[in-house]
């Protein structure tokens, strides 16, 4: 493949001897000629071409050519996509061409310079390998002299010269290299070379026997041509005119601002400056900002209106202008107070509370509720983002919040420089601005969903803002001027603190809220959820009832989650239901009882799922810890003929995986004592499976629930139905600890699960679980794998009564 290095082909000159030896070796054409493949150019009989040769097969053909009789064939690609094209991708008629020079570029690629001499056809393919080479006829002009033909002939040379003296990149010295040509086929040749017109267009030119007919298809070309460059100068000068227009509009203006001054009125622009001057005077700024402000006032000063740096300098005075510089709120630190309305806000979360309350203590102390920053972690719908609003209005300070969830560019939190066309402030200067404090409580929601890409990282950014000794002389990139963020109190709320960079962790105190049980859903179902609902319809108490055997149906049956975001979703399909009764004419109270739930919300969607899935040997129930709270996992173990291997599925990590190696070379190590032969794992394949493929799983709390399968299926005895366990094992056997235990324990009572087998190190997280699951529920604490089978083995109802021994 060859690309033209330039379309200025009549620049290149000749030597009167190359030209002599062009004609005498054009005189008798070869029985076969080589061909050169053109990309996006045509060349046309009796013009020069440099061309750049870069595929080995070209510059072994122009090697070739050269140390011959340096005759070939120019054809031009069909499509120039294709990267070495065959006969299918080339047009049958070229032009025969002669090389006169050759130069080799340091890269490896040739440059040469060619001469058209006559137009050929191909006629027969020869060779394709090492490069193409065909026979050709000639096909000769067909010229009638007529004064059709004359006239065609003037016509091309006058629109021609117009052209040239429109287009800035042909000379003029081609306009009289035009008028001199007297062959009107040598006169379509130079035009078509010249101009810069589609591959299409100069290979139709090409293919053109009759010299009238081509002669009608330049004039028709350059008549097009002459349109658009005509169009283009029309342009152009309509674009100088409006400078012009606009310069002469600012001498009118200076004109009439002194004619103003002279009168005593006032100018318009200078009363907008003026009274922006007045709202900075106005403001506590602090000295440098108010250096920064009062010079780029000044500079709006001496700007026309017309300028386009005026709207830029006038929308960052605004910026600076809306801040609340020095404005702040006086805090309330009644912790009498503040307890009272995180018990109105919130059901039950008596430690993080009492955490909150802390927090107020130590600030009522130093007198300074801002310097330490509290972050939230917990499941969905737990009541982090209202518990930031209840601090809030504990202390009586503006609340603003941001989400960051998602946010993969520093810009948005440091904003864009003002270079930028359409820049602002970042989140966190506007969060700010609106709150229309110094002081306010800043929620930044979401903060372990933040990413990062080429724009830069936003968690490093978050460094500075959540760092008390540095956020002092916090600097906008838009405003360049520091800004005093120590005196707002940062609350930041997360699903998961895995994803938090470890540096930004370390600034924050974490709290963590866990979800709830089925008797504190039931709380806040009664207390918050089903008034706001009833609220919400249009309907009163009057109108509506919902028993409380209703609401814990609806948590049974139709939810089973971490927080009450679900619940109160259902709550409302019941009130929804409710309203159109209501609105259809019914006068009496709806009473919403076990059957309207069921009628209203339709068959149940959660049920004993435990029982049916572990009623097959070779089933374990397992219990894990997410983002989005605890939950139930379900591992299977399967076996057939083979010779050992082992395969395990489900989009496993890279430690769940070794977990389930573990579990399977501990029984593999013990199957004498499990009644099996010792042979059993030579013949047989196992194959580990945890449902819910499309989910990711990891970590190697599951290594206990893995064995327990394990040996269910080489056993054949099926699982107890109301055993839940979690725990590492090791490979002699030991059952190592865990974390999550709280957030586990409660999605193994969601799921109606009674007894639960956790690692005997973890004994003292059961304290932290609430009275009714450890009322409800059976505690094994287990310090072997043999005390997890005891207990995975034995008839439903068998365990420790008193729930917190080992059992073994």
């Amino acid at each position: 493949m060859t690309e033209t290095e330039s379309e200025s082909q009549y620049q290149v000159l000749v030597t009167s001897e190359e030209q002599e030896e062009a004609e005498r070796l054009g005189d008798e054409l070869p029985a076969a000629l080589p061909v050169l493949p053109l990309k996006e150019t045509v060349v046309f009989p009796e013009s020069m071409t440099p061309l750049a040769i870069g595929q080995e097969r070209s510059i072994k053909l122009i090697d070739d050519v050269v140390g011959g009789d340096r005759l070939l064939a120019l054809v031009t690609v069909r499509d120039e996509d294709v990267e070495a094209p065959g006969w299918d991708d080339i047009y049958a008629i070229g032009t025969a061409a002669v090389v006169h020079k050759m130069i080799r570029v340091p890269d490896g690629t040739l440059r040469i310079l060619v001469q058209g001499i006559r137009r050929i056809e191909l006629e027969r393919r020869v060779l394709e390998e090492p490069y193409l080479l065909g026979e050709f006829v000639e096909r000769p002009d067909v010229l009638e002299e007529s004064r059709e033909v004359e006239a065609l002939t003037r016509n091309v040379q006058s629109l021609f010269a117009r052209i040239i003296g429109l287009v800035p990149y042909l000379p003029e010295e081609l306009q009289i290299a035009a008028a001199n040509v007297d062959d009107p086929s040598a006169l379509c040749h130079l035009v078509a070379s010249t101009l810069r017109l589609k591959t299409d267009e100069k290979q139709k030119l090409l293919e053109l026997v009759s010299v009238e007919d081509r002669l009608r298809e330049v004039s028709l070309v350059l008549n097009r041509e002459l349109d658009v460059f005509e169009l283009g100068t029309k342009i152009q000068s309509q674009v100088h005119a409006e400078l012009e227009k606009g310069q002469r509009e600012f001498f009118l203006r200076q004109q009439l601002k002194a004619i103003q001054e002279e009168l005593g009125e006032g100018d318009p622009e200078q009363a907008e400056i003026q009274e922006l001057r007045g709202q900075l005077e106005a403001l506590a700024l602090p000295e440098e900002v108010e250096k920064s402000a009062n010079r780029e006032l000044s500079r709006l000063e001496r700007l026309p209106a017309a300028a386009a740096e005026y709207g830029v300098i006038r929308t960052y005075l605004d910026w600076i202008a809306t801040l609340p510089w020095g404005v702040t709120t006086e805090d309330n630190l009644d912790l009498k107070r503040a307890r009272e309305i995180l018990d109105e806000d919130h059901y039950d979360l008596e430690k993080v509370k009492d955490r909150i309350i802390e927090h107020l203590a130590v600030s009522k102390l130093r007198n300074d509720p801002s310097g330490q920053i509290l972050c939230f972690v917990g499941p969905p719908g737990v009541g982090k983002t209202s518990l930031g609003q209840s601090i809030g209005r504990t202390l009586e300070r503006k609340f603003a919040r941001i989400s960051v969830g998602g946010v993969r560019d520093e810009a948005e939190i440091r904003g864009h420089r003002r270079t930028y066309i359409g820049a602002m402030p970042g989140t966190i200067i506007r969060a700010l601005r609106d709150a229309e404090s110094m002081n306010p409580v800043l929620l930044i929601d979401e903060i372990d969903k933040m990413g990062s890409d080429v724009r830069g990282d936003p968690a490093s950014a978050m460094l500075e803002v959540l760092d008390p000794e540095q956020n002092k002389t916090f600097r906008d990139h838009y405003l360049d001027l520091p800004f005093d963020l120590s005196k707002v109190l940062f609350i930041c709320t997360a699903n998961t603190i895995d994803t938090i960079p470890g540096p930004l962790l370390d600034r924050m105190d974490v709290i963590s809220l866990s979800g709830y049980t089925e008797d504190e859903k039931l709380g806040i179902a009664r207390k918050y959820l089903t008034p706001k609902q009833i609220a919400a319809h249009g309907l009163d108490d009057a109108q509506i009832s919902i028993s409380d055997k209703a609401l814990r149906l609806v948590i049974r049956e139709y939810t089973r989650e971490a927080g009450v975001r679900n619940l109160e979703r259902r709550i409302a399909d019941i009130c929804r239901k409710a309203a159109r009764k209501v609105a259809e004419g019914f006068e009496g109270k709806v009473r919403v009882d076990e059957k309207r739930v069921r009628s209203s919300l339709g068959s149940r969607r959660f049920s004993g799922e435990a029982r049916r899935r572990t009623a097959d040997a070779g089933v374990a129930t397992g219990l894990a810890y997410t983002a989005a709270g605890g939950d139930v996992l379900f591992i299977e173990a399967q076996a057939y003929p083979g010779k050992g291997k082992l395969t395990i599925t489900g989009q496993l990590g890279e430690v769940m995986q070794e977990s389930a190696q573990a579990a399977v070379s501990w029984v593999r190590s013990h199957s004498g004592q499990l009644g099996l032969p010792e042979d059993w794992f030579a013949t047989h394949d196992v194959h580990i499976h945890v449902p819910a493929g499309a989910v990711p799983k990891d970590g190697p709390s599951a290594g206990v629930t893995m064995a327990t399968a394990i040996a269910s299926l080489v056993r054949g005895t099926p699982v107890a139905d109301d055993v839940g366990m979690t725990g590492e094992l090791t490979l002699t056997g030991q059952v190592l600890p865990i974390g999550g235990v709280r957030e586990k324990v409660l999605a193994a009572q969601r799921a109606g699960l009674k007894r639960i087998v956790l690692p005997s190190e973890n004994e003292p997280d059961l304290a932290d679980l609430p009275p009714g699951a450890r009322k409800e529920m059976q505690f094994t604490l287990a310090d072997s794998i043999e005390d997890v089978f005891a207990v995975a083995f034995s008839p439903s109802g068998d365990g420790n009564a008193d729930g917190a021994t080992p059992s073994a």
